[in-house]
């Protein structure tokens, strides 16, 4: 091969740096001065300030001398500049651009942000989930697939409840796994549960509304509830699950009530047959919503499925909540809930004026997920890296002198012993010790706070977590 031809190869297998968009980078020109001086300034400026990055290539002198309104003369002195000072290069017949190394002035440090930095999670941080590798390749080729043939359908704006097809699986999933009684048209899938909330107060509620919610509760649905300006009342929880009669006694005829019945955040209980009669009962006779977070059910690890409260509701009241991030992981945004017919056009309406409705390319492959079963096999692989990570932390827990029981569902506890009267304490230790869980008595609503530590077992191997949990105890003493 010639040297020429190579380098010819050369050239043509080198990146292209695109032009940039000049109506927007140069505007105007300033009216004072020479009309050449002007723009040499200008673009020299763009250079150093790394706007304009080396091998960019600068517009036809004709071209940018029309759309500024110059003279092409000016344009071409402008050049020149550039030229005899090194900014820029000329290439026979490609035309000029910004040359390979020029002086670069640093950009203006930006002020400090006053908003704390998002902090890489530590064992025993909540909401976390362990990376499965069979999962990602196996939603690594169902993507892929769908890339390869796109559907018609991701081209245009869809049905602001989702798609369908991962509506008619979620549905199916929740009345074999959960008991729910649904159907797709029901379905309505979110960016999570957070979003999911958030659509159902802005749809049922009014500010200023009654709310109950359970105390000690999840701040987040805390924060949601808040932020549109319900007025809450909180409702103690005790080893049964939130106590209806006590909240129909501070607020008989509350709009609704948020509540974990199947696993509650932070303590851990479950909601009993009993109390969850009395709640649909009371939400009959006020008219009230109960919107069921069903946030981690899919990690039972002792006992029969928990049939969902919405499975045992005839009277249409429950707005049932799920997500995926716990069960496959956060950085999916995928949650949903299942809407009573009376509140669906409401949610609906709602979510299409919000976000119009969320990406169709990822909902079909997950629908090819549910529906060729690898969640399932998913589910069976998580939940035994949980058990395991659950016994270590058990372990190691009880060993530095607190009583803790494995708990038979979801993927945290809750650590307390008699001499805790306050857990700020505990918590600084835990972080400098890089044992990451959170306080309980912030959690409390109306009620005394109750000291005591609240610690997720998911996302770390068992030994790592058990290590930090022990460097922990050792530091308070334990």
């Amino acid at each position: 091969m010639r040297r020429s031809d190579e380098t010819n190869l050369s050239e043509a297998a080198a990146p292209e740096v695109h032009a940039a968009d000049w109506s927007a980078l140069i505007p105007v020109l300033p009216k004072a001065g020479p009309r050449p001086v002007a723009l040499y300034a200008e673009l020299r400026r763009l250079i150093e300030g790394g706007v304009l990055r080396p091998g960019t290539k600068l517009p036809p002198t004709r071209e940018l001398a029309a759309r500024l309104g110059l003279s092409r003369g000016a344009a071409v002195a402008a050049f020149e500049l550039l030229l005899a000072e090194g900014f820029a290069e000329a290439r026979v017949g490609a035309g000029t651009f910004v040359a390979a190394a020029v002086p670069q002035i640093a950009p203006a440090a930006p002020p400090p942000d006053p908003r704390p930095a998002v902090a890489p999670p530590l064992p025993g941080a909540l909401g976390l989930a362990a990376p499965d590798a069979r999962t990602f390749q196996i939603l690594r080729g169902l993507i892929t697939r769908h890339m390869a043939v796109p559907a018609r359908h991701h081209f245009g704006y869809g049905d602001p409840r989702g798609s369908r097809a991962l509506r008619e699986e979620v549905a199916a999933y929740l009345r074999t796994a959960r008991g729910v009684r649904c159907h797709g048209d029901q379905v309505v899938l979110t960016s999570g549960s957070q979003q999911a909330l958030d659509l159902i107060i802005r749809a049922a509620l009014t500010p200023g509304d009654p709310v109950w919610i359970e105390d000690p509760c999840y701040p987040m649905a805390r924060a949601a509830f808040e932020g549109a300006g319900m007025r809450l009342i909180g409702v103690p929880v005790d080893g049964e699950g939130l106590d209806p009669a006590a909240g129909e006694a501070r607020a008989p005829h509350a709009r609704a009530v948020y509540v974990t019945p199947s696993h509650q955040f932070p303590l851990g209980v479950t909601l009993t047959m009993a109390r969850r009669l009395a709640l649909i009962d009371w939400a009959r006779r006020a008219g009230a919503w109960i919107i069921e977070d069903d946030y981690d059910s899919e990690y039972r690890y002792a006992g029969p499925p928990l049939t969902a409260l919405q499975g045992i509701d005839g009277a249409g009241r429950v707005i049932y909540v799920g997500t995926f991030s716990k069960a496959l992981f956060p950085g999916l945004r995928v949650g949903y809930a299942v809407v009573p017919e009376a509140l669906l056009d409401a949610v609906i309406a709602v979510r299409n004026r919000s976000d119009r409705f969320p990406p169709s390319l990822l909902e079909d492959a997950l629908a090819d997920f549910l529906r060729e079963g690898h969640f399932s096999a998913h589910l069976r692989r998580a939940r035994r890296r949980a058990r395991d990570a659950r016994d270590a932390l058990v372990a190691v827990l009880n060993e530095g002198g607190l009583s803790v029981a494995a708990p038979d569902q979801g993927l945290h506890l809750v650590a307390r012993r008699p001499d805790w009267t306050e857990d700020a304490t505990l918590l600084a230790a835990a972080r400098a010790e890089g044992f990451g869980p959170r306080a309980l008595s912030p959690l409390h609503v109306d009620r005394p706070p109750e000291a005591g530590l609240v610690i997720g077992f998911s996302g770390f191997p068992p030994e790592e977590l058990a290590s930090a949990a022990r460097r922990w105890l050792a530091r308070i003493g334990g």
